[in-house]
């Protein structure tokens, strides 16, 4: 049996006014549909971070603060395995726009629930979900 490549990927959760931007995946990829925080694979020269940056930008044209590590997850799906590497910023300058995506949106963290995330975001989906909840409580 032969094992299969980790893909190594950085993700940005990108926090303004108490939103997060998301951003729907094109048709004819992996996962095409659904929601994400945007980001990417890594390049074989470049630090997370730096991959970060680079694929907001690619993706929607904005700059971000600093990215600050918030966790990694692992997630084998049937055809791959990702490591994901998920990043806490903000928007430092431009607005979104759908370069490398279907759409984007700005949305509150209770209102993650009611889109459709991968399942390796599903831990940083529920997490943001219940930071949101303790801070209303």
């Amino acid at each position: 049996m032969t094992e299969k490549k980790v893909l190594q990927v950085a993700a940005a959760v990108i926090e303004y006014r108490g939103r997060y931007l998301i951003t729907c995946r094109e048709v004819g990829v992996h996962l095409a549909g659904y929601w994400e925080f945007p980001g990417g694979k890594r390049e074989a020269d470049e630090t997370f971070e730096a991959c970060a940056r680079r694929e907001v930008f690619e993706e929607v044209g904005i700059e971000i603060t600093a990215p600050r590590p918030l966790t990694i997850t692992h997630y084998d799906y049937p055809d791959k395995s990702v490591e994901l590497h998920f990043f806490t910023c903000s928007l430092s300058q431009g607005d979104p726009q759908p370069l490398g995506c279907v759409d984007f949106r700005w949305v509150k963290p209770e209102e993650l629930a009611e889109y459709a995330f991968p399942p390796a975001d599903g831990p940083v989906v529920a997490h943001l979900m219940k930071l949101a909840g303790s801070r209303d409580a």
